[in-house]
């Protein structure tokens, strides 16, 4: 299902009445709205809370979470998000990519949402601009395709031989044509050529492995291709090619490298937002965060298995190394 028809399955929520809200217990109710699965969300969950404790909120203490995961299922995510504004809670924190976010706006202008999210929140129409978001939303974003340049200069270090890479994707994401296009410059600065490959289902996944052709993989960010990263990464490892990844989940999963933001940092910053919300600050007025800690993750098993040896140079600026 594409966003856009998230935000039609609204229709009127932003109308719903807002009485509960008059009614809030002295408790704040924060609501938490994931497309993802309780197991899948543990660790920026805990993130979350740690943030939640920095602006000096402590859930069962002086704050309650209402916690709404749709499971992977993007279908539900308009339901949960109604049943939240009619909750009247006081916050909404939204996570696993910008559809709970945008979902979440479609069913509030009025409740402050913070959102945490890889794609660009001005493109996506989350914010007007990433300093004074205006309306009632703000949050962390990773704008994770925007590190392909980098991804794809440390695969070239590991493996300089590569000629043509294969960049994953999901032809769903409204970034993803912008995302190929920064590949693909970054590509050819190094001597490469990029062969595009669209899966927006776990069906589709399997089918694109099949047809693969390409000396390396290069996996742009999705919140599909998280909640399938042990099935991406086998089929990766039965085809016997070097991969790098967006976060380190992956690589945690047996991928050979990972690149990106922080998201456990971006979460605990979501959590500190949501805490100064809650004291009285407007989302308006609280610029959205970009990440300022990126992680280099090597997998040594994994490139033992490849016959790769990695660089000294790559692993003195590795942040973890998995042995």
């Amino acid at each position: 299902m594409k966003r856009r028809e998230f935000i039609s399955l609204l229709g009127g929520a932003a109308a719903w009445p807002l009485a509960a809200r008059a009614q809030q217990a002295a408790m704040p109710v924060i609501g938490f709205l994931s497309s993802r699965s309780p197991g899948q969300s543990a660790g920026v969950v805990a993130a979350f809370r740690d943030g939640l404790a920095e602006a000096g909120f402590i859930e069962g203490k002086n704050v309650a979470i209402d916690f709404r995961f749709a499971e992977g299922h993007l279908e539900r995510l308009p339901t949960l998000a109604i049943g939240l504004v009619r909750r009247g809670v006081a916050v909404i924190l939204t996570a696993g990519g910008d559809v709970p976010a945008m979902v979440a706006k479609g069913a509030t202008s009025t409740i402050p949402i913070v959102f945490v999210t890889g794609f660009d929140p001005v493109k996506s129409g989350l914010v007007t601009s990433l300093n004074r978001p205006d309306g009632n939303l703000t949050g962390a974003t990773v704008i994770a395709g925007q590190l392909a340049a980098k991804r794809l200069g440390l695969l070239h270090e590991l493996v300089p031989s590569v000629r043509l890479v294969a960049v994953l994707l999901n032809p769903n994401d409204p970034n993803a044509e912008a995302d190929v296009a920064d590949a693909q410059v970054a590509a050819r600065a190094l001597g490469q050529q990029i062969e595009v490959m669209p899966a927006g289902s776990e069906l589709e996944l399997e089918v694109v492995f099949t047809q693969l052709k390409a000396d390396a993989l290069l996996l742009e960010p999705d919140p599909l291709f998280t909640d399938l990263r042990n099935k991406i990464v086998a089929l990766v490892e039965r085809q016997r090619i070097p991969a790098i990844y967006y976060a380190r989940e992956y690589t945690a999963a047996g991928g050979l490298l990972s690149y990106g933001a922080s998201f456990t940092d971006l979460y605990r910053q979501g959590g500190v937002y949501v805490g100064r919300i809650l004291k009285g600050a407007k989302a308006a007025d609280l610029p959205v965060v970009q990440p300022t800690k990126f992680e280099l993750v090597v997998n040594l098993k994994t490139a033992k298995a490849l016959g790769l040896t990695i660089p000294p140079g790559v692993l003195a600026l590795a942040d973890e190394v998995i042995e």
